[in-house]
């Protein structure tokens, strides 16, 4: 792969990140679902990412229960379920559920994926998951409830089971969503819990704006954990 040059993310720069912005302030208690609902969502590639057609075709996604959280429209989940993967994929906005099972109700393994309106920092699975694939959720969260991100992310991972993140945007711009993240900030909360990286790459397939600003990141649990 050719090497990616370095770039800076400026949100301010974008009209589209800016109104969405507005739209969360005007909304503080039902924001993210207003967002969905007026279709202020930016991140929103309407295509699955061409990171995750990659590890499919690689074969070096696990096998076995995946969960999503933060799901949004769900274009990547049709792509990586199978009767050998079943996928568990959460969001807190049921505007966004519904595009989810509008886009994917009738597909052909749609008995190998659900989708849930839930908050991930309130919801108990009936059982741990092999995979916990966090596209960007974590930077879209605040900093401050990263510990507790972490937290769950432990408790819901088998004790073998692997966590992937993109790890995006890396910056080190004020405010969000989406907050500035780095590798040493997932290190900070993952690795008090128990949580080894596996592997730490750029994502040479990212989309062409947001080249130069992810990395993808496998990490493995070591120890023992239950559910709560």
């Amino acid at each position: 792969m050719a090497e990616v040059k370095k770039r800076s993310y400026n949100p301010s720069l974008n009209p589209r990140i800016t109104e969405f912005h507005d739209s969360l302030q005007e909304n503080p208690e039902d924001g993210w679902n207003k967002c969905w609902e007026k279709g202020m969502t930016p991140w929103d590639l309407g295509r699955p990412l061409p990171v995750i057609l990659h590890l499919l075709e690689t074969g070096t996604l696990p096998k076995g229960r995946a969960l999503i959280p933060g799901c949004g429209s769900g274009y990547d989940v049709p792509a990586i379920a199978a009767p050998d993967r079943f996928v568990v994929c959460l969001d807190i906005s049921d505007h966004a559920i519904n595009r989810a099972k509008e886009l994917s109700s009738s597909l052909p393994n749609a008995n190998c994926f659900t989708f849930q309106q839930a908050d991930f920092f309130t919801w108990t699975p009936t059982e741990q998951f092999d995979l916990i694939f966090d596209y960007t959720f974590f930077a879209a969260i605040d900093p401050n409830i990263r510990p507790a991100w972490g937290n769950k992310v432990r408790d819901f991972l088998k004790p073998d089971g692997e966590l992937i993140t993109l790890i995006s945007p890396i910056s080190d711009h004020v405010g969000g969503p989406p907050y500035g993240v780095s590798v040493a900030d997932y290190e900070k909360v993952l690795h008090p819990l128990g949580f080894e990286s596996v592997s730490i790459v750029d994502n040479d397939y990212a989309v062409e704006s947001r080249k130069g600003l992810e990395k993808l990141g496998r990490w493995k649990k070591t120890g023992e954990s239950s559910l709560p």
